[in-house]
């Protein structure tokens, strides 16, 4: 059972359609006691990096995701719910986010912001999760901000806009991408379906 994590994210319906489309069994929780029973967490994300912060703190949910990928069970986040793996974001200066990633989340200033549309992902180095999808694939992205880790070694797949960002990061049960897979077609979905089969 996966838990799908509902902080108000604007891309949670499409999220839950792309895991019933693969027959995967989910559950959208939106309070700590519905985690029971659930083997795996996905967080999604669309909006802005204060709100979602305060809207995990104001459901309860800040401290249990937190424990969870402390605990180093199987997550993935999506978006948003990749940047908030950090420390803090430039978007909203001083706002704690889940800190579980060394690093910060800058604004792009190399190009029009946000990044709109499909963009080739780079494989940097072997991830299950690429499994049908070659050395390269492209997803659709949605996003202003982007992540930079501080260990480089957590990054598997990086993107072009303007510079080279990392669109992909894993580290033990951990995974999170900046595009969207619930929005990228096949591509999305065999990625879904590889990390459903991990």
């Amino acid at each position: 059972m996966i838990g799908v994590i509902d902080y108000g994210a604007g891309n949670l319906r499409s999220v839950k359609k792309a895991l019933d489309f693969l027959g995967v069994k989910n559950r959208v929780i939106d309070d700590p006691a519905q985690l029971s029973g659930i083997e795996k967490m996905l967080l999604p994300g669309v909006g802005a990096f204060q709100a979602s912060v305060e809207q995990l703190q104001k459901k309860s949910l800040f401290d249990p995701v937190k424990v969870w990928l402390q605990e180093d069970r199987p997550f993935l986040g999506i978006c948003l719910g990749m940047q908030v793996l950090f420390q803090d974001g430039e978007e909203n200066p001083g706002i704690t986010a889940l800190g579980i990633v060394d690093g910060s989340v800058p604004r792009f200033q190399h190009e029009r912001v946000p990044q709109i549309g499909w963009n080739k992902v780079f494989f940097t180095r072997e991830t299950p999760l690429a499994n049908g999808l070659g050395k390269d694939a492209y997803f659709y992205f949605l996003h202003g901000f982007y992540v930079a880790p501080k260990d480089p070694a957590v990054v598997v797949g990086e993107t072009e806009y303007g510079i080279r960002y990392p669109s992909m990061i894993a580290r033990g049960n951990m995974t999170a991408v900046q595009f969207h897979p619930e929005k990228s077609g096949e591509n999305g979905l065999t990625l879904l379906k590889n990390w459903v089969a991990i």
